[in-house]
């Protein structure tokens, strides 16, 4: 049996285990690079050179970028633009959604935008009245065609633009997927704008994501903290003036929480700068403690509604709320708590506690299993307590501050560095792995993300399907596997150009459909460089029908976990997605063989 033969076997072994989708698609990815060596087809000291290649290194450098954009605000102020922008109209607001996610895409990957804009897009069509299956699906297919508008858009670009520049042409540029790109997002809005209400079912399921947009006011209300709280203007003359929020705090007594402070006018939080002549300072406790502060430090009472700064001031881009429930058998039964106590470390205050639904008197009281604490703290402390044995998180810190906290200077210094990376990628100044790398630690050090936030937003699966399969890619070349196909495709489309074109990319597509499109690029490209050498032309406009169809992954809910994400949330079966989907990838066809061969001629 010749080594082609042999390859094409393994293949066809990790193809079927893919599409039997019953081993973790990480096993078959790293079972089949440690196959080849025990079969001849690769040296053992080539098993795991994937994992050394930039484009691991770029791949995962974009998934930290990506989840500092979702940790700092910035997609949740995305989402609520797009909430402002959206009306009352269905087809407006679809449209506006599908753009977003497009946008969004482009920027860090599909997962993340999906991942981003759902709970969202869940909210809006509720609020609209809309059945989440007219929304959701749409989400998704516009995020597939959002990958190809820059080049850091999909893992999948990276893999084509770098094995354009292997087979010896030039890699692709940083905005030329756009001119693909555009087309196909144009048409997907176009026809889920138009087919959609008669292709997509029209579905709600029970169980939606949780909407934490007002998350503050919630808690605000279910625990009346209004009514132990109090607005205290700071006058010319207090001793208040000049100190941050901290250091006043720490001049509070039992039973008084400093919880923050506005400016003068009421809308910005002062966070952790001084405090100046009219700023509002927010407290809470009893009337007596709050009074004696007062008097203390010289600071005016203000009139109601205490509402509106109450929420600001709680829940901002340094600090959160969070919902704690006493567990069965828990060590913290048996302990003592009472609203306005702080933790030994002083990070944590308790702001309520209730029990059977109903808030306790405020002298201290013993935790039993069912008591509800209500904490606030800085963010990173919060999700340290969220962790601890013994409690359960009614809601989770991340999601709490991904959805509920506005946008801070963390947010202005995440999109400074994402401004960076792109002009570096655009320019070409350094290869695509230095600059997102780069990125990514820059990220870490302006303190924008924390090194265990940044490992957390990694798809440590991606990387190990991108560098497990990166040696069976590698034996297709050098067993002449690649060329053996590729021949046959070049035969089936009879030598000609576009045929081929046509060729490439139904064989793309087909297998996109049951396998990772990651996997499925990886096994396609070395069999379309060795079909477009064969055929006498440009591997680039071979190459990009790789690309373009490897986005398409739309007939079925296994294609891509974006697909996966809103399955659940828009109710949808196993049989919903090929009929909104066929139609188009019939237009990624289209754009395919028409727009590629005179763009990049062949």
């Amino acid at each position: 049996m010749s080594d082609a033969v042999l390859c094409l076997l393994v293949l066809a072994v990790v193809i079927a285990l893919f599409v039997w989708n019953r081993l973790p698609v990480e096993l078959v990815a790293l079972g089949s690079a440690l196959l080849l060596p025990a079969v001849g087809l690769l040296p053992a000291d080539r098993v795991f050179a994937g994992f050394g290649d930039p484009v691991v290194a770029l791949i995962a450098a974009l998934f930290v970028v990506s989840t500092a954009l979702q940790a700092t605000g910035v997609t949740t102020w995305a989402g609520r633009a797009l909430a402002a922008l959206a009306g009352t109209g269905e087809r407006r607001l679809l449209v506006l959604t599908m753009l977003a996610a497009a946008l969004l895409t482009a920027l860090i990957t599909v997962n993340g935008a999906v991942a981003a804009l759902l709970p969202m897009t869940v909210l809006l069509a509720v609020r609209h009245r809309l059945p989440v299956s007219r929304l959701a699906m749409p989400l998704a297919f516009a995020a597939h065609a959002g990958s190809l508008l820059l080049l850091i858009g999909s893992p999948i670009n990276v893999i084509v633009s770098e094995s354009a520049a292997a087979a010896g042409a030039r890699p692709f540029g940083f905005f030329e997927f756009a001119v693909v790109g555009l087309p196909v997002l144009a048409g997907t809005v176009a026809i889920c704008a138009f087919l959609g209400r008669a292709l997509l079912p029209a579905r709600t399921p029970d169980a939606l994501p949780a909407d934490l947009s007002r998350h503050a006011r919630t808690l605000i209300d279910h625990y009346a903290l209004t009514r132990d709280s109090a607005a205290r203007q700071v006058p010319q003359g207090s001793d208040a003036i000049g100190a941050s929020v901290e250091q006043l705090a720490a001049t509070a007594q039992d039973g008084v929480l400093v919880l923050g402070a506005m400016t003068a006018d009421g809308h910005d939080p002062r966070g952790t700068g001084p405090l100046s002549a009219g700023d509002i300072v927010i407290l809470r406790g009893t009337p007596a403690a709050i009074d004696g502060f007062s008097d203390r430090h010289c600071l005016e009472p203000l009139p109601p509604p205490l509402d509106d700064h109450l929420a600001s001031v709680l829940l901002d881009q340094h600090t959160g709320l969070l919902e704690l429930v006493v567990s069965p058998r828990s060590s913290f039964a048996g302990m003592t708590a009472f609203a306005g106590m702080t933790d030994s470390t002083g990070d944590l205050a308790v702001l309520a506690v209730h029990r059977q639904d109903r808030p306790v008197a405020p002298q201290p009281l013993t935790l039993a299993p069912g008591d509800h604490l209500l904490l606030r703290g800085r963010w990173d402390e919060l999700e340290r307590a969220s962790a601890r044995p013994g409690v359960l998180a009614v809601d989770q810190p991340s999601g709490i501050r991904g959805q509920a906290a506005p946008p801070g200077g963390a947010a202005v210094r995440a999109l400074a560095v994402l401004g960076g990376m792109i002009a570096l990628l655009a320019s070409g100044a350094t290869p695509p792995a230095v600059a997102a790398t780069l990125a990514a630690l820059l990220l870490v050090a302006l303190g924008v993300v924390r090194v265990d936030q940044a490992y957390g937003g990694i798809s440590w699966t991606t990387l190990v399907i991108v560098g497990g399969m990166f040696p069976l890619s590698e034996a297709m070349k050098s067993s002449g596997a690649a060329e053996e196909v590729a021949h046959l495709v070049v035969t089936a489309a009879s030598g000609n150009g576009r045929l081929l074109l046509l060729a490439v990319f139904v064989l793309t597509a087909v297998l996109g459909q049951f396998i990772s499109n990651m996997a499925t690029a990886l096994i396609v490209a070395p069999i379309a460089v060795n079909a477009a050498r064969d055929a006498g032309v440009s591997v680039l406009p071979v190459l990009m029908c790789v690309a373009v169809p490897a986005a398409a992954a739309l007939l079925t809910p296994v294609a891509t976990a974006a697909n996966l994400m809103v399955m659940s949330p828009g109710g949808y079966r196993f049989g919903d997605y090929w009929r909104l989907g066929l139609p188009v990838l019939v237009w990624y066809l289209v754009v395919a063989t028409t727009v590629v061969p005179l763009v990049w001629p062949l």
